[in-house]
């Protein structure tokens, strides 16, 4: 079936546990404001470690979310993506009798880089300190990349096909553009988005290997792509889940469409290749306006991938202007992310939150903490910028290689 033809996949609705954010309302708050929340690492354990800031969650009450049954069996990364999967459900105007009436039409697809971490790293401590009857039935599932899809589709009774991409960055794009795929195929609803919680020592111990990690102590200097003193990213937990279903479904049952997921496409170039990644991002974006049938012209914001490498934003920067050609130097661009961190695979996912809810106000969030733009490059910084959005570029790549563009379309009521 042609794209053309196919059916098209609608986001019907967002839900988001962020740094900035537990709900979808704070969140966008916060996103459109520029605030930026990241702060000094206060999580035990952490103290010493060269890793200073990050964006933490720091309002999220677990067992006023989710059921004990569930928590004591999950890590923090999954109750992020329970608590936010229900919002997203309800935004959409999913209830149980909806989705219990036909569950083999819902399916559930995330994406996570870091797993469970701190469910681990607990177990772990038992073993070592207490011996092997100690260690909870649970160990083997909690700290596992499927965790997050198995629990949402075990707890809403979603039979649907389902799915999990165990990646960095750039995995969350691809989540989606997997679930946007699924109901082209036939799927009616999908779930799909990353939540991650790598904030944890043994998650952190992890990441401290990657040396585009930004170990700078001041939170307002931390994490500033795009600028001379660009030093790195700055890790964050939080992420947001969304409501993926047929555009014609979603209409007759008088759901709001509020956009639409139009093209995506991904490429690898390899670890910390960052000069390459400009010619496999180029290429990702291209596939994705193909996809989408979409001109250069017709994208009116960027939401870039912004990981503060000099050398990574320089080829970021070079393969929009390949991709996009003369429109790359008048499109505005932005990065929220710098005012919450970089939070692996859900990183982009709360792009794509913040691209959705741009196009439905008009307002382009700002880039917290950057100013002095060293590249040819319209970044949106300072304040909102009030546009008229239809159509928005959302970028994303990983630290192990991974380039992935998703093409986003307005939702309104006389889409064609």
């Amino acid at each position: 079936m042609s794209a053309s033809h196919a059916r098209r996949a609608a986001v019907t609705g967002i839900g988001v546990v962020a740094p900035n954010g537990t709900s979808t309302d704070a969140f966008w708050k916060a996103t459109r404001e520029g605030v930026s929340v990241i702060d000094p690492i206060t999580r035990e354990g952490c103290e010493g470690m060269p890793l200073r800031v990050a964006g933490q969650v720091r309002d999220f009450d677990p067992p006023s979310a989710i059921e004990e049954r569930y928590l004591v069996q999950t890590d923090r990364f999954t109750h992020f993506a329970m608590a936010a999967a229900d919002r997203a459900l309800e935004e959409a105007g999913l209830g149980r009798a909806d989705t219990d009436a036909a569950p083999f039409s819902v399916g559930v697809v995330t994406a996570a880089g870091s797993g469970g971490g701190e469910f681990g790293q607990r177990e772990l401590q038992q073993l070592w300190g207490k011996g092997s009857r100690f260690v909870g039935p649970y160990q083997s599932i909690a700290w596992f990349y499927a965790a997050s899809t198995g629990q949402i589709s075990i707890r809403g009774g979603f039979k649907g096909p389902c799915g999990v991409i165990a990646a960095d960055e750039a995995g969350g794009l691809d989540a989606l553009a997997h679930a946007a795929r699924g109901v082209r195929r036939g799927t009616d609803v999908i779930v799909a988005g990353a939540t991650e919680a790598p904030l944890a020592p043994y998650s952190m111990v992890c990441q401290l290997g990657y040396e585009e990690l930004s170990t700078v102590a001041e939170p307002d200097r931390a994490y500033r792509p795009f600028t001379s003193a660009a030093c790195g990213f700055v890790p964050a937990e939080g992420g947001a889940m969304v409501v993926v279903e047929a555009e014609e479904s979603a209409r007759d049952r008088g759901a709001p469409v509020r956009a639409l997921v139009a093209g995506h496409a991904a490429t690898f170039t390899g670890a910390s290749r960052w000069e390459e990644s400009r010619q496999g991002l180029a290429r990702a974006i291209q596939g994705a306006l193909e996809e989408a049938g979409c001109a250069p012209e017709e994208i009116d914001v960027v939401f870039a991938d912004a990981l503060g490498v000099p050398e990574a934003d320089r080829a970021e920067v070079l393969a929009l202007a390949d991709a996009l050609g003369p429109h790359a130097g008048r499109v505005p661009v932005t990065a929220p992310k710098t005012g919450v961190g970089r939070g692996l695979a859900a990183a982009a996912v709360l792009d794509v939150a913040a691209a959705v809810l741009a196009m439905e106000q008009g307002v382009l969030p700002p880039t917290p903490n950057v100013f002095d733009v060293c590249h040819d490059l319209d970044l949106v910084t300072g304040r909102a910028r009030a546009t008229e959005t239809r159509t928005a570029l959302v970028l994303s790549r990983g630290l192990m290689g991974s380039n992935s563009a998703l093409v986003l379309r307005r939702g309104a009521a006389d889409a064609s």
